[in-house]
C-alpha cells in the first residue's frame, strides 16, 4: 500500500489554471460623460449639478442590480426624461404652494437634466412615422388584422425595422397609437 502512495506522489501532475476575465458590459457613453462631469462639478463646487449627477449615478447603480440594467444611451435617456418630468411636476407643486425657492431649485435641476437629455441623438419623429406607415401598409397588404401589438413587434421587436436603432420605445408606441386612431377615424 505504501508503494502505491509513493508512486502516486512521484508522478508529475499537470494542472491548468485558467484566468477568467469578468465580462462586464461597458457603460453607455453618456453615463461615462456624467461620471466625468460629476468630478468636474465637485472641483467647481457646483452643488446643483453635483446633486443631479449623483442621483443619476445612484439610479443607474440601483438599476444594475435589477433584471433590466441600463446598458444603452436610450435607456439612460428614458431615465433622464422620467426624472425631468418628476422635477417639473414638483416645481409646479412648489409654485402652487408659494415656495418659489424650492420651485427655482427644481427648475435648475430640470435644466441640468435636459442638457444631458439633449445630448442623446435619436431617430426623428418623421422617420418613425414613415416606418410605422410602411409596416401598417405591409400588414394590410397581407390581409392580417392591424393592431398595436402587431405593429410594435414588427417595428421595435427583435428583428424589427427599428430594432437596435436609437429610438425610444415610448415614443414609437405613442406614434403607433396616434396613427391607428387616425386610420380608424
Amino acid at each position: 500500500m505504501q508503494a502505491r502512495i509513493v508512486s502516486w506522489m512521484s508522478r508529475p501532475s499537470l494542472r491548468c489554471y485558467y484566468a477568467t476575465v469578468p465580462t462586464t458590459p461597458s457603460a453607455p457613453p453618456l453615463l461615462l460623460k456624467i461620471r466625468a462631469d460629476m468630478k468636474t462639478a465637485m472641483k467647481e463646487k457646483d452643488t446643483n449639478r453635483l446633486n443631479v449627477l449623483r442621483a443619476l449615478i445612484a439610479e443607474t447603480a440601483n438599476a444594475a442590480k435589477t433584471s433590466s440594467p441600463i446598458k444603452t444611451n436610450i435607456q439612460l435617456l428614458s431615465l433622464l426624461r422620467k426624472r425631468a418630468a418628476a422635477s417639473k411636476a414638483a416645481s409646479q407643486e412648489f409654485s402652487a404652494a408659494n415656495r418659489n425657492d424650492l420651485s427655482d431649485k427644481e427648475d435648475a435641476q430640470v435644466a441640468v437634466l435636459e442638457e444631458y437629455a439633449g445630448g442623446v441623438e435619436t431617430i426623428g419623429e418623421d422617420e418613425i412615422r414613415r416606418t410605422v406607415n410602411k409596416v401598417m401598409e405591409g400588414i394590410k397588404g397581407e390581409g392580417a388584422h392591424v393592431d398595436m401589438g402587431g405593429i410594435l413587434k414588427k417595428v421595435i421587436g427583435p428583428g424589427g425595422v427599428l430594432d437596435g436603432k436609437p429610438v425610444e420605445r415610448a415614443e414609437v408606441a405613442r406614434i403607433v397609437k396616434e396613427t391607428l386612431s387616425e386610420t380608424k377615424s
